[in-house]
């Protein structure tokens, strides 16, 4: 069975697409797992509502206190009865195959591998891939190896539910945001790959408010998690410039102000010049592109 698992916070108003969704699916053998991040819009009302209803499929809401997507992922996981656990927010919902070939693909999966899940392409409604296509049958590949074969853009991962109970995501007191590539770069990191389809199963919007639309200051506000998330990320890409740079930049520019350059190089392990480096290196490429910072 999967678990279909949304978190939501105040996010009422775009549940009921999701959830229609869900009634379409070619597949019903999954259970609908919700957990409500410390909703105040009447998202309670709306599932007493739904769980009232014959659903050809489990529902199963909780609440609990705003903690952020990753506590509700961590709390999710715990409770999850599906042997894959598939993430779908609350703006986005699903195509009528969905389940269907999220389950066939799971059966391609051999012996030969570590395997955390697979997935299949997020797209628009007006059919456009997000990141673009993948053109081959299938790609198999590690998260940290998602440039390397052209994997570009959110994709639509179902991971097995075992695996992510062995690695929950970090909570910080007082933040309520960490990146969820710190968990899917760590499997990585262990070795476990992904089997990456093709096929537009997951169909997205980026709303106002959301957890992408919210850029840098998502980092700054959360600046633990982010130290977190560069630490690592500078572990598992070690000696690759790029990425190691986009380490740099994104932890110094969440601290900033607060911290010394001094103190910031200690933290993440590198030297200081190389932070003025990778400062410079990306406003020289803000210029060339047009930007201004």
């Amino acid at each position: 069975m999967i678990t279909v698992f949304t978190p939501t916070y105040n996010r009422k108003n775009t549940l009921n697409k999701l959830y229609e969704s869900l009634l379409s699916q070619t597949d019903k053998n999954f259970e609908w797992l919700v957990v409500d991040d410390g909703s105040t819009d009447g998202t309670e009302s709306y599932f007493a509502d739904i769980s009232s209803r014959e659903n050809p499929f489990d529902v199963v809401y909780v609440k609990q206190q705003n903690g952020g997507k990753h506590r509700a992922i961590n709390k999710g996981v715990s409770l999850a009865r599906g042997e894959i656990f598939f993430i779908v927010d609350s703006d986005d919902y699903l195509t009528p195959d969905a389940v269907e070939k999220l389950s066939a693909w799971i059966n391609t999966l051999g012996n030969e591998k570590k395997w955390a899940g697979v997935s299949g392409c997020r797209g628009y409604e007006n059919g456009k891939t997000i990141g673009g296509g993948i053109t081959k049958k299938f790609i198999d590949a590690k998260n940290t190896e998602r440039r390397k074969y052209g994997l570009l853009g959110d994709k639509a991962e179902a991971y097995f539910t075992e695996v992510l109970k062995k690695y929950p995501f970090p909570e910080f007191d007082g933040e309520n945001f960490i990146t969820e590539e710190v968990v899917w770069n760590r499997i990585a990191e262990d070795g476990y790959y992904l089997r990456w389809f093709g096929d537009i199963i997951y169909i997205c919007e980026y709303l106002e408010g959301g957890l992408t639309k919210s850029g840098d200051e998502k980092y700054a506000k959360n600046p633990q998690g982010t130290l977190y998330w560069a630490k690592l990320h500078l572990r598992v890409f070690h000696g690759k410039l790029r990425d190691e740079m986009k380490a740099v930049c994104r932890y110094y520019e969440a601290v900033k102000g607060k911290k010394t350059k001094k103190e910031i190089a200690e933290e993440l392990g590198v030297g200081r010049f190389f932070i003025s480096f990778s400062l410079f290196i990306k406003k020289i490429r803000n210029l060339i592109s047009g930007k201004n910072g």
